[in-house]
């Protein structure tokens, strides 16, 4: 940075013909925009300036040397317009990963934010797995589930209710269960991902109560277990709005509403808290536009 402001004052110098007329125009005083030139000469081993009482001129290697540092001044104010250009306007490519289980969420999110800013290239990373966003190079992250990583900024930016769903057809062959407690008593359908392992999640009164649940299946993917409760093979714990096609069309039906836990967080995770991009901010401003409305939907009667 010194060696920046160094050749920066030594152009300025050139350009107005003297320490005096230069010191005026960077505002400093004559003996710092002396002590650049000196410290600048010094570094180079050259000399770069010929100096009498009334005036200055480039010796040979003064003058090369100018007229590189007219680039390179040139360069980092290109540079800076870059920087401020993608600051202020979104542009350039978003890497954006998110959660396999909210496709729902993201279609209408992905489908406005690509109308409006043309000027950016999407780049979506479908995972379960909560990937380094860092290492990878990801921009912001879309999750579901609790994150572990203190270092990562946390942005809640919606919610969602959970359900236990089951297929008209499983009901019919192993009724309904009435209570959490029941459930020990179904074939449930266990996600891979859950930070809670084989424990569902409910409330009772107020309180949290938690329920061991076994199946003879399970998955990474939350559309393969819902394919399943769909052909009847069991019950699946799984948000609203992953299910709300299907139940406005009473494949699944949901039970022990009564019991839904709190609402969970729908969470936007990013690196760094201070001067995030244009591109950045604006798909934020659109995904939680979406995602607040992802709990408002009312679920269908229960079976």
């Amino acid at each position: 940075m010194d060696r920046l402001i160094e050749i920066a004052t030594f152009v300025k110098v050139v350009e107005a013909g003297g320490f005096s007329a230069a010191s005026r125009k960077l505002g400093m005083s004559p003996s710092t925009v002396t002590t650049h030139i000196q410290d600048l000469e010094q570094q180079l081993s050259a000399r770069l300036l010929n100096r009498t009482t009334r005036k200055i001129s480039l010796t040979e290697v003064g003058r090369a040397y100018y007229e590189r540092c007219l680039q390179i001044l040139a360069d980092v104010d290109e540079a800076t317009d870059v920087v401020q250009a993608l600051q202020s306007t979104p542009r350039g490519t978003l890497r954006v990963n998110v959660s396999v289980a909210i496709p729902q969420l993201m279609a209408p999110v992905i489908a406005e934010f690509t109308s409006l800013y043309r000027d950016v290239r999407l780049n979506v990373i479908m995972s379960d797995r909560m990937v380094d966003l860092v290492e990878e190079g990801i921009d912001v992250a879309i999750r579901l589930l609790p994150i572990p990583d203190s270092s990562l900024i946390i942005r809640r930016i919606g919610s969602f209710h959970v359900r236990v769903w089951g297929s008209p057809a499983y009901f019919q062959v192993h009724g309904s269960p009435r209570e959490p407690g029941d459930l020990t008593e179904h074939n449930c359908l266990r996600y891979s991902f859950s930070p809670w392992g084989d424990e569902w999640l409910f409330e009772r009164e107020g309180n949290e109560e938690t329920i061991r649940i076994s199946g003879n299946i399970e998955s990474n993917s939350m559309d393969t277990l819902k394919m399943a409760a769909l052909h009847g093979q069991g019950l699946i714990q799984a948000p609203d709005f992953t299910v709300a096609d299907e139940a406005k069309k009473g494949q699944l039906i949901p039970v022990l509403s009564e019991f839904t836990a709190s609402e969970r967080a729908i969470n936007a995770i990013y690196p760094h808290r201070l001067h995030l991009s244009a591109k950045v901010r604006a798909f934020l401003d659109i995904a939680t536009k979406y995602c607040r409305g992802a709990s408002e939907p009312g679920a269908p009667p229960e079976a």
